[in-house]
């Protein structure tokens, strides 16, 4: 059952920028580190970001490094990805996860994942 719900994805021209959000459906996610992911088409699960549980410290691929920023609002129970100068490199869809391991690039750590979001950049 999806517990996670991603919003913010869409359609943007090279350059622009885009704020995801992911937020739990019927349960907060305090007890669990939060990770977005991404896949393109013929491209197997890519890591983008993640949050520690304290929301301390944060973890980037090397390619959104300077761009992209993971964030947290616990009053909003919230967790956002703000996409900076955005690549056509950078389509794919967007998903939200949550989990309880420590290899916090490794998708197969999270045990809740929401349906995703679609991100196009253009040019």
């Amino acid at each position: 059952q999806v517990q996670l719900v991603e919003s913010g994805g869409g359609l943007v021209q090279a350059g622009g920028s885009l704020r995801l959000s992911c937020a739990p459906s019927r349960r907060t996610f305090s007890s669990y580190y939060m990770g977005w992911f991404r896949q393109a088409p013929g491209k197997e699960r890519e890591f983008v970001a993640a949050l520690s549980r304290s929301g301390g410290s944060t973890y980037y691929e090397d390619s959104v490094k300077g761009r992209f920023t993971i964030s947290r609002d616990n009053a909003k129970n919230t967790v956002y990805l703000q996409m900076n100068s955005l690549k056509p490199e950078d389509t794919a869809v967007y998903y939200c996860a949550a989990g309880i391991g420590i290899r916090v690039r490794d998708g197969d750590q999270y045990a809740y994942w929401g349906q995703g979001t679609q991100v196009t950049v253009s040019s």
